[in-house]
């Protein structure tokens, strides 16, 4: 398999490795982008590479409670630009969309369409087409998600990121300290991308793939066969430590993991938290945004 300049651009981008070891890695791939990644943090040389997808759509992705943070939804709903994600009568209609959603339970995007839009006598959908008119841009609700749990939402930077996390708790989930607590750990998953809620949550398949890289460069630093398994272990904790959320260290506070920090928040409350879940969306992760020749708009406009 061939590759070419932008590949080795594409893998650097991905890893922060120089250009020359991209293109090494892309070589001793074969031009594979997965494999190439994985060579070159067996050589030491990348961290866990995550396969970020082209961000490039505009909108807004949102998150909502309702009055007591029993029932959350998170959604994302498209524009063409970011301009119009500011408008207010867009941001307006982005929240009507999450009401309804945690009014009626929709299934999915298209029976939320079908729903009447909350304080309205319109349906989703109509409401979608006037403001299409009004706006004038090309507008789509993407998707969403819908809990019915102790939840808090987040979103971060007027709608780049949203986040919802879900509990199971007892103690009053109206109360200013359980709104705090799930707010700080909305923004640590906002802020870090976790991928894991816990070790438990980690698919086999993934660490043993993740096991086989940390023992090619266990090899490739010369440590001998009999005592890589014990290294493995500590290199094992250290990817929980990274990659589950309950595991990393608070971003506020280092000395305590998240699940410390829950914790403390449960004891000064009298009562027990667990968190059960959570889901980030990204404005525009996953699609690809036409890129416009701006040198080939112009030559053509002279044409």
């Amino acid at each position: 398999m061939s590759f070419t300049a932008q590949d080795v651009k594409a893998l650097r981008e991905k890893t922060g490795c120089g250009m020359m070891d991209c293109k090494k890695a892309l070589t001793e791939a074969n031009g594979d982008m997965d494999a190439a990644i994985d060579f070159l943090r067996e050589q030491g040389l990348a961290k866990q590479a995550k396969k970020a997808s082209r961000i490039a759509a505009e909108g807004i992705a949102y998150a909502l409670t309702n009055d007591t943070n029993t029932a959350g939804v998170v959604i994302e709903v498209n524009s063409e630009t970011d301009f119009v994600a500011k408008n207010v009568d867009f941001q307006n209609f982005v929240n009507t969309c999450a009401l309804t959603v945690i009014e009626n339970s929709p299934a999915d995007v298209d029976a939320l369409k079908a729903c009447t839009a909350s304080g309205t006598d319109m349906t989703v959908e109509a409401l979608l087409q006037e403001k299409v008119l009004t706006i004038g841009e090309n507008l789509q609700i993407r998707r969403f998600e819908r809990f019915d749990a102790p939840c808090v939402g987040y979103v971060h930077a007027g709608g780049k990121i949203g986040v919802m996390v879900t509990f199971d708790t007892d103690v009053d989930t109206t109360s200013d300290a359980f709104v705090a607590c799930g707010k700080d750990v909305a923004m640590q998953i906002a802020a870090l991308s976790t991928p894991y809620l816990n070790a438990e949550a980690v698919p086999a398949d993934v660490l043993e793939h993740e096991k086989k890289i940390m023992r090619e460069q266990l090899l490739n630093e010369g440590k001998p066969e009999q005592i890589i398994e014990k290294i493995l272990g500590g290199k094992v904790q250290k990817f929980y430590k990274e990659n589950c959320l309950v595991n990393q260290e608070f971003v506020k506070n280092n000395d305590l993991t998240i699940q410390q920090y829950v914790d403390s928040v449960a004891k000064e409350l009298g009562g027990s938290i667990a968190i059960t879940g959570f889901v980030r969306y990204e404005k525009g992760e996953g699609i690809e945004k036409r890129q416009d020749d701006f040198a080939a708009e112009v030559a053509a406009m002279v044409k």
